[in-house]
């Protein structure tokens, strides 16, 4: 019995042996990869311990002393809680619904078009923005919106009209921010339903065409269903992130605009004005890891969803 186990081990060893001699190669090239994933992934996992203690420069991460939830108290316990957190749940459930509407509609559009030439120089037209910093998109916001110098103030006096103070109007910013998220996004997505779309074999839709049927028809029983996997896989991984909001497009756009906080204030730009005014990281650290938290748990609890329905397009 020990003979055989004996035995067995040797085997396993060998083959083991093999196969790294095998792909040698492969291990090699993807060295670097797991190098910096592990430098920049998982050595700064040990930052989590912030969110339980008061962090000390002298001391470091792991001499601070522990303070336990504390650092979770200013999220929950502050009169903007309910405010931040309805605003970023708010906008990035709206930006995930319109980003899965449009960009699908513009890639059936742009996959549609006979000239496939001028499809790619629409697609190249909406990808263009999400190159652009939020920098750069806040100064071209500012030549619309200045009060002074805004194009649309402009053109409202030219109407007869009063100008608009627009860094001082809550009501209107949910419009624009949402305007400028999709503008600036869209094209992504747009690209990723393209690369699909171009993987649907044409069988198909010359079978469609035979039986007679319109194109409606081929973009309701073909075209949809064969993106469905993919649109399942970006939803569930943008309702992931949903309780994390872009901090450019709600801090720089707006200008860091004190009026327009009730409808601005987001996780990310409260914890930054946090720790701008506090130096707090242990607070910081702790809002970070709640983010985590419940990013993990919707990306399981969609896809448990997900797996009951239709299991084959579940992510795991």
């Amino acid at each position: 019995m020990k003979r055989s186990g004996q035995r067995a081990a040797a085997r396993s060893k060998n083959g083991f042996v093999k196969t790294f001699r095998k792909n040698f190669p492969l291990t090699v090239m993807a060295l670097p990869a797991l190098v910096m994933m592990l430098l920049f992934r998982y050595l700064p996992m040990s930052g989590l311990l912030l969110a339980f203690k008061r962090f000390s420069v002298p001391k470091g991460i792991f001499g601070s002393e522990w303070v336990g939830f504390k650092n979770f108290e200013f999220l929950f316990q502050t009169s903007d809680a309910w405010v931040i957190t309805r605003n970023t749940i708010c906008y990035n459930a709206l930006f995930i619904l319109l980003d899965l509407v449009l960009a699908v509609a513009m890639a059936i559009g742009l996959n549609e078009l006979l000239r496939k030439r001028r499809a790619k120089v629409y697609q190249t037209i909406f990808m263009a923005p999400y190159f652009l910093s939020w920098v750069v998109v806040s100064f071209m916001a500012f030549s619309l919106f200045s009060v002074d110098d805004g194009l649309f103030n402009h053109l409202l006096a030219y109407f007869g009209f009063r100008g608009v103070d627009w860094y001082s109007d809550p009501g209107r910013w949910p419009f624009i921010l949402t305007f400028f998220q999709i503008w600036k996004t869209i094209g992504y997505s747009t690209v990723m339903y393209i690369s699909t779309l171009t993987g649907i074999p044409n069988d198909y839709y010359e079978a469609a065409v035979i039986d007679g049927a319109t194109k409606w028809q081929q973009i309701r029983r073909i075209t949809l269903p064969c993106l469905k996997s993919m649109m399942i896989v970006l939803t569930i991984l943008a309702i992931g992130r949903i309780f994390y909001a872009d901090f450019g497009l709600f801090f720089q756009l707006p200008r860091n605009s004190g009026p327009l906080y009730p409808v601005t204030q987001v996780v990310d730009t409260y914890v930054y004005r946090a720790l701008k005014e506090t130096g707090n990281v242990g607070m910081a650290a702790a809002a970070s890891l709640y983010q985590s938290i419940v990013g993990f748990v919707l990306v399981v609890g969609a896809n448990l969803a997900v797996r009951r329905i239709d299991p084959d397009s579940a992510l795991f």
